[in-house]
């Protein structure tokens, strides 16, 4: 099972689609973030997600909102590899450009609060992880590496055979070796991903005087997550007197088996042959000559291809088995609850508050068509019941809110995600530099009585380092710009817009994890969102 799984596990990683926040937690959780995202310090019913403590401070009543949004992002990942030269579609180019297409349609959710005297009850229902499906209709470049090198590998058996041949003929004997003329490959690839975080919050807020409140909750999180990949219609391909032809793999591959074992078979006889030519001289004291050092290195030189071939030969024996392609489905689930904290405190016209997200344990159950584990580690993380860790960090954030004159409110935010003491398949976790963290600030300003029009932007930074990054599943440093309005129909619903839109760094590695190889990540990301609070 081992080669099938690096074939199809090359491309089911690739399908987070977090929208906004750190490396596995999404914060746009409503149209009032979008709009401005720097809410950590901001009275609003979208503080049941961003500032619960501060809820309270809401007139007495049942307070409740709900929200939607549409979020698209693509994936673009520019690689570089000297196989790529041998593929079909290619063009001889050894750079080519793989993308991803990330859909999210409805990412709901709902703040609901109710405040009595010096209470707060609330309830919070967002998706603070995944929230889409993603897409690669051409694969990725990490799998057609895996092909172009074993295309790499049969052009090596091609031209041993050819070498033998031309050796033979120089000594007078006829070729026994069929030579193909191999020059490439081709295939088809794909990937479908799709994965959700839904999360659950219910807390309570408590004023312990007039301007300091407390929160105390629990988040509950429910992930589901579906990776399908198709690996078919590899073909080897042949030069040919008109233009170039192709071969199934798999029709394919008993032919080259038979060569190679035809390539060892004659480099043995040839290796005895040098063997006795050396015993000879040996026999008559002649080590010391010309001719017993050239028969020497001659014998090297042969067994050095022997066992090249042979180990050649058995990598193809084990493809063999996986010949006709690869068609895979892997199934995830899986719950986590962890509490929530918070605190809120204002003086004059300032409000400052935090909240502390405590790590939420993730272990993801697998249902896959993978049944064997693998030396590869990064192949088991699908295998059949097995349980995939994916922690949500803790999350610290702190905001800070001034209110300058009435009808104008000017945010600061800044958000620390606790990656590093997160537990994540394989420690990669440790792969990474540092913790992520973010800044934000914004403005939102009321033009009357009933319009509140916003602004606002975000810094995101990652600890990215080449051994972390891969184009299964990446991230990259960012900023963001949002903007939007609020529209109050009467005193009891309000009805807001916004948009929000991720600029994205390029990353480039170079020659990680093989010399001379290189990738450029970057990735594009726009949500829109509308929503309605209403307020009894």
């Amino acid at each position: 099972m081992k080669t099938k799984s690096i074939l199809a596990s090359l491309l089911l990683a690739a399908a987070t689609t977090a929208n906004a926040g750190g490396i596995l937690t999404n914060t746009n959780q409503s149209i009032d973030f979008l709009r401005n995202p720097a809410r950590d310090a901001a009275i609003s019913l979208d503080g049941v997600y961003s500032n619960p403590a501060g809820v309270v401070f809401l007139p007495e009543g049942f307070h409740l909102g709900f929200n939607w949004q549409y979020a698209h992002q693509t994936r673009t990942i520019e690689s570089t590899s000297e196989y790529f030269k041998y593929g079909k579609k290619n063009n001889g180019q050894t750079t080519k450009t793989y993308e991803g297409v990330a859909d999210a349609p409805c990412i709901p959710s709902i703040q609901a609060a109710w405040n009595k005297g010096d209470w707060s009850l609330q309830f919070n229902f967002s998706v603070p992880g995944g929230g889409g499906a993603c897409n690669f209709d051409n694969g990725l470049g990490s799998f057609e590496r895996v092909v172009g090198n074993i295309a790499s590998g049969l052009m090596t058996l091609d031209g041993a055979a050819k070498q033998i041949n031309g050796m033979l003929k120089m000594n007078g004997q006829p070729a026994v070796l069929p030579e193909y003329n191999i020059i490439g490959y081709d295939m088809d690839g794909y990937m479908q991903g799709r994965q959700y975080y839904f999360g659950f919050q219910l807390g309570t807020a408590y004023k312990l005087n007039d301007d300091l409140s407390v929160y105390g909750g629990l988040r509950l999180l429910y992930g589901t997550a579906t990776y399908k990949a198709r690996i078919s219609n590899i073909q080897v391909g042949f030069s040919g007197d008109i233009a170039p032809s192709y071969m199934n793999f798999g029709s394919f591959l008993p032919q080259v088996e038979a060569q190679a074992q035809g390539c060892i078979s004659t480099l043995n006889g040839m290796i005895t042959q040098v063997s006795n030519g050396m015993s000879q001289l040996e026999a008559n004291n002649m080590t010391n000559t010309p001719q017993y050092t050239e028969l020497a290195a001659q014998k090297a030189q042969l067994e050095g291809s022997r066992d090249q071939l042979h180990a050649s030969s058995t990598r193809l024996a084990q493809l063999s088995k996986y010949s006709d392609g690869v068609n895979l489905l892997c199934n995830q689930s899986s719950v986590g609850i962890a509490p929530v904290i918070g605190i809120d405190y204002r003086f004059n016209r300032f409000n400052l508050a935090a909240k502390y997200e405590f790590k939420t344990e993730i272990r993801m159950k697998n249902e896959s068509t993978v049944f064997e584990a693998s030396e590869i580690e990064s192949v088991n993380k699908f295998r059949d019941s097995e349980e995939v860790n994916e922690d949500q960090p803790a999350l610290l954030t702190l905001g800070a809110m001034w209110t300058p004159i009435d009808p104008l409110r000017l945010n600061l935010g800044g958000h620390y995600y606790f990656d590093k003491d997160a537990n994540w398949y394989g420690n990669t976790q440790h792969k990474l530099d540092n913790n992520s963290w973010e800044v934000l600030a914004g403005a939102e300003w009321d033009v009357n009585d009933r319009i509140t029009i916003s602004l606002g932007g975000q810094l995101t930074r990652y600890g990215l380092t080449d051994e972390y990054m891969n184009d299964m599943s990446f991230v990259v440093n960012s900023y963001s710009l949002g903007f939007g309005a609020n529209y109050k129909v009467n005193d009891n619903i309000t009805l807001k817009g916004g948009y929000f839109q991720t600029y994205y760094d390029n990353y480039k590695r170079n020659n990680y994890p093989t010399a001379g190889e290189s990738d450029a990540f970057t990735r594009t990301n726009r949500v829109i969102g509308i929503g309605c609070d209403i307020h009894i």
